[in-house]
């Protein structure tokens, strides 16, 4: 996946909120004139790079993958990430590890990059970006601030708040348990992590960058593009149980046996 995004100049010009008077929430009028300012993209989304992987998690024999450009990918084990020791040292054992562990699922920020495919809802209140594995970021929008520090945990998929820059959404997110716990193919980063991300809709693709700050991974910045197309075959966002157990596979390598029409040389 993955790019850069252009931020749209204006900040979005929220219509005037008006409460009911038995409950404290905006009206329906009110609403109505909040999702009219809003974008919409609709479609089931999935990486770029990862575009034509079947749901047996493997590519036609045919059809050669996308090119994958490290600087506009959401390489996880690049070895451009700006590594620090302690991050040098959780990647090794890491990857010592990672043959015959068993995955629990994408998790954040992996979700964003995997061939699964994501939809973005889009409500006044929040944006949900779901996969078809029932994981769900909710990034709120509603004007509130980020939690204090007291009343966070981490999670799988962190905490989120978001704003709209004109028609580009901008995410900060915070409290996320260290990915590479959660599936072996996400980055060893700490709890510590801040995550920001830009995404916007340009033409037929939906963009956007994410910067991590990690002090006790990284010592610097690590900013990669993200870049999603629709996936055209979708007219309903598929659900499936999570099966990544790799405890059975002779070589620790094999995830989901393809069906016989999609291995290679049939």
């Amino acid at each position: 996946m993955g790019r850069f995004w252009m931020l749209a100049g204006l900040l979005l010009v929220t219509a005037p909120t008006t409460l009911a008077a038995d409950t404290g929430q905006p009206t329906a009028q009110a609403r109505q004139r909040a999702f009219a300012q809003l974008p919409y993209w609709p479609g089931y989304w999935v990486s770029e790079a990862e575009a034509g992987t079947t749901i047996g998690g493997v590519r036609p024999a045919n059809d050669k993958p996308a090119a994958r450009d490290p600087t506009n990918s959401l390489a996880l084990w690049a070895n451009a990430a700006p590594w620090n020791d302690e991050g040098r040292r959780r990647l090794a054992e890491a990857l010592r590890t990672m043959a015959g562990r068993k995955g629990l699922g994408w998790g954040y920020p992996l979700m964003m990059t995997a061939p699964t495919p994501l939809q973005v809802l889009i409500t006044p209140e929040e944006v949900l970006i779901v996969n078809a594995y029932n994981e769900t970021r909710h990034i709120y929008t509603d004007g509130r601030p980020m939690p204090p520090g007291e009343d966070l945990w981490p999670t799988v998929t962190g905490t989120s708040i978001g704003r709209w820059e004109g028609r580009t959404l901008v995410i900060d997110t915070i409290q996320v348990t260290n990915p590479n716990v959660f599936f072996q193919g996400g980055p060893p980063l700490s709890e510590e992590a801040r995550y920001h991300e830009r995404l916007w809709l340009d033409g037929d693709k939906l963009r956007g960058t994410m910067t991590i700050e990690d002090p006790v991974t990284l010592s610097a910045p690590w900013t990669v593009n993200v870049n999603w197309v629709r996936e055209e075959g979708f007219d309903r966002m598929p659900q499936a149980d999570w099966s990544n157990d790799r405890t059975g596979s002779e070589n620790g390598l094999n995830t989901i046996e393809p069906p016989a029409d999609e291995r290679t040389g049939n």
